[in-house]
């Protein structure tokens, strides 16, 4: 690099060239995001309680 200073004008034209999102667009990603651990918090949730039941069961006739 031999002329900092060209770099960083390209730099600058770069950064202009990016296309942000909009508001609307990142309130649609966030809310599949939260959905998304919902479901799957929901999900595992109900393995866990699936699994919990059979393992007693398990224990019960171990005993």
């Amino acid at each position: 690099m031999k002329n900092p200073i060209k770099f960083i004008q390209e730099v600058k034209q770069e950064a202009f060239k990016v296309s942000w999102p909009t508001y609307k667009e990142t309130l649609q990603g966030a809310l599949m995001v939260f959905l998304m651990a919902l479901v799957m918090s929901l999900f595992f949730l109900l393995l866990d309680q699936i699994l919990k039941y059979f393992l007693e069961i398990l224990l019960q006739m171990s005993i």
